[in-house]
């Protein structure tokens, strides 16, 4: 071994939830693991994505709720403060420092290297001068990136992505989002009911593209209806900085503007400088491809935004657990996504599992659909202003079963909990309308759905 070289059973290049996940586990049963990351351990979630964004939407739907209470118990008067939000975010990210997940990891037994890792063959990973001999593997967890679209002007103008949102002390007078995904509403209209003046741009014909149809034209209502100008079917061409304030061209010839844009366009993992040509390959693409044990290589395993599955915690530490297994030689364990859920925290929540009716169709599926107004349900009469939403089946008939559902509505995604078990188990839908469902609750208006299944 040459004098810069070290030796180590598992090498995990990356500390995000994934990274974390299999780098702790795999030192807590007795492998030699180190453990590098190059920004901050716990990655994206704790610090500028999941957690802190939620704590943001949890204030303006507070905000919402109080504008509610004179069309449902009497009067309130309600002033904004952005400042319990700051403070709370900052708390709840130890002021963006992970002393305490790096600590957390040491104590678990793994060795912690901060810097930048690149592969330089198989099982060899290189930090520095350092070069690590990894016996068993190496694990890729390097999560994915803000996706920084090539519009003329973006780059000089400057912008926020979801971290300069996340760490701003104080809501823009006025914010225009590019993309109206999950994370561009989630804070769009968060920070339009902490006084913002919000414009979205959307180049797809309606917001959450990758949702249903009737997810988008539920969310988009209740927007407009908060004062958002949504500009869906646009492109923008060009952008532009003075005097403090940023404008955006349209392809239509129009013009938006704010004092801060936040692009929020999707995300993307980096191969570029990674090394993974170093393994066979393809340092151009946009994920790297694996196996349901999570193998990329011989002797490399992948998780997390890097695999191109979905960018999402669950998935990280579900294909974390994976990647142990395989590791520990657990057999039995493999990738199965056909449940994989997602929940958009709008308000309403929009949450979503499996395939959606058009995808379904496109496979061939032979496909039947129950809807279910949420406003006229039980829970939905009970809840009052704020109820807007719809629970969607889409069943594949010739089996009997959800190929995938959404779930709109207050609470979505904890209504969605029960549609995932039942489109993971393939639970047949004649057991989902022999169920008892309490009443009146919000998962009640699954029960309405089936009713308006065919058949």
């Amino acid at each position: 071994m040459k004098d810069n070289e070290q030796a180590a059973d598992v090498v995990v290049i990356g500390l995000g939830p994934g990274g974390e996940e299999v780098a702790s586990r795999l030192a807590e049963a007795g492998l030699a693991v180190v453990g590098i990351e190059r920004e901050l351990v716990g990655g994206e979630c704790p610090y500028w994505g999941c957690i802190p964004s939620k704590m943001i939407v949890r204030a303006a739907e507070t905000l919402a709720e109080a504008g509610r209470v004179d069309l449902l118990a009497g009067s309130a008067q309600v002033r904004s403060d952005y400042t319990p939000v700051a403070r709370r975010i900052r708390l709840s990210t130890d002021g963006w420092d992970d002393t305490a997940a790096v600590q957390r990891f040491e104590k678990a037994g793994g060795r912690f290297v901060r810097g930048r890792a690149v592969l330089v063959g198989p099982r060899r990973v290189r930090v520095g001068e350092t070069v690590f001999l990894a016996a068993v593997g190496v694990v890729l967890a390097t999560g994915s990136a803000p996706v920084r679209p090539p519009i003329p002007g973006l780059a000089s103008s400057g912008y926020w992505t979801n971290r300069e949102a996340i760490e701003a002390t104080s809501p823009p007078g006025s914010l225009v989002v590019l993309g109206a995904g999950a994370v561009g509403l989630e804070l769009a209209q968060a920070f339009a009911r902490f006084g913002s003046v919000v414009s979205v741009v959307e180049s797809a014909d309606r917001v959450l593209p990758m949702e249903e149809p009737e997810a988008g034209a539920v969310v988009e209502t209740v927007l407009r209806a908060e004062g958002l100008d949504l500009r869906t079917g646009r492109r923008a061409v060009g952008v532009s900085r003075s005097g403090g304030h940023t404008t955006v061209q349209l392809d239509d010839g129009s013009t938006v503007g704010g004092e801060q844009l936040l692009v929020a366009v999707g995300r993307r993992a980096e191969l570029r400088g990674s090394g993974v040509a170093s393994v066979g390959l393809d340092e151009s693409g946009r994920m790297v491809p694996v196996d349901d044990r999570m193998r990329a290589a011989d002797g490399l395993w992948a998780v997390g935004d890097v695999t191109g599955l979905g960018a999402f915690t669950h998935l990280a530490v579900y294909q974390a657990q994976i990647a142990i297994a395989d590791i520990l030689d657990v057999r039995g364990f493999t990738a199965d996504y056909t449940g994989l859920p997602r929940v958009t925290f709008t308000d309403p929540e929009v949450g979503s599992v499996g395939m959606t009716e058009e995808a379904a169709r496109a496979a061939g599926m032979q496909v039947r659909v129950g809807r279910a107004p949420v406003p006229s349900t039980s829970r939905g009469i009970i809840h009052g202003p704020g109820n807007e939403g719809v629970i969607k089946l889409v069943c594949d008939a010739d089996h009997g079963v959800l190929a995938g559902a959404t779930s709109v509505g207050p609470r979505g995604g904890e209504v969605l909990s029960m549609l995932t078990l039942a489109v993971h188990a393939r639970l047949p839908i004649t057991t989902l309308r022999t169920m008892i469902y309490a009443f009146p609750t919000f998962h009640r208006g699954i029960l309405d759905a089936l009713a308006d299944l065919p058949g």
